[in-house]
């Protein structure tokens, strides 16, 4: 099938920048999903827009971070209206995205301490709507767990670069029918949310291993100073549930 049969989007970045967006273009891609951490909905939204053009569509997403630092459970949502804060119980997170109609993702299932785990994908099997069966981030045994997963609760599979570094992106991608008529985040939504049949593509050479030894260092930087600076020196996140931007709504459903 050749790339104007096709809808190619990379279902979950965390960077965007002009360099991000030439390099989407470069390798093919119609879209990207754009979901960094810790940003509220509205200045993902606005930072989404002011990178979409004709050539790429930058579609705004929430992966927020139910659970505690020690137990995350990280869960992607694309198609939110309204704000999800991080560090809110599983249960009352996939309850918001059922009420708002998202379309919940599964991203990286059973890696290290931050993922859905074969039994609350078991328990949560009518709201995730596709399980992600490969992330450069990945080892090849992690990918393999992920595949067994998704095929034993027949979850549609979903696939990106998950980058948080530029050059990551566009290494791996989802692929609808063009004939679906993707051409905005609301019908990403229904594609997702239908099951619709599509195409996992991603690089297995040298470049994949250049990406995950890359990804793995910043993982580690991520987990390390990065983890300190924001628990100890920044004070509270934008986008933790006391944030006077959520109004004491999810108060009663902080694990802090």
């Amino acid at each position: 099938m050749t790339a104007s049969e096709e809808f190619r989007v990379d279902l979950h970045v965390k960077v965007l920048t002009d360099r991000v967006v030439e390099r989407a273009i470069a390798a093919g891609l119609d879209a990207i999903v754009y979901a960094p951490h810790f940003t509220r909905l509205p200045e993902i939204r606005a930072r989404a827009e002011r990178y979409s053009s004709d050539e790429l569509l930058v579609i705004p997403a929430r992966e927020v971070f139910t659970g505690s630092w020690r137990e995350r459970k990280h869960v992607l949502a694309i198609g939110l209206a309204d704000r999800v804060p991080d560090f809110i119980s599983l249960e009352a997170a996939m309850a918001e995205f059922e009420r708002q109609d998202a379309a919940v993702l599964a991203p990286h299932p059973e890696f290290l301490n931050v993922s859905l785990t074969e039994s609350d994908l078991r328990h949560y099997r009518d709201t995730v709507d596709a399980v992600e069966i490969y992330n450069p981030k990945h080892l090849p045994s992690h990918n393999r767990r992920a595949r067994e997963i998704a095929k034993l609760f027949e979850y549609p599979p979903f696939t990106s670069s998950y980058a948080h570094l530029p050059g990551t992106v566009g290494v791996s991608y989802t692929a609808f029918d063009a004939d679906l008529g993707i051409d905005s985040a609301d019908d990403l939504v229904t594609a997702l949310r239908e099951g619709a049949a599509r195409r996992v593509i991603y690089d297995t050479g040298f470049t994949r291993w250049k990406t995950t030894a890359r990804e793995l260092g910043h993982l580690c930087w991520e987990n390390s100073w990065e983890k300190v600076d924001r628990l100890f020196l920044q004070g509270i996140e934008a986008t933790h549930p006391h944030h006077i931007a959520y109004d004491g709504k999810f108060d009663d459903v902080s694990v802090y």
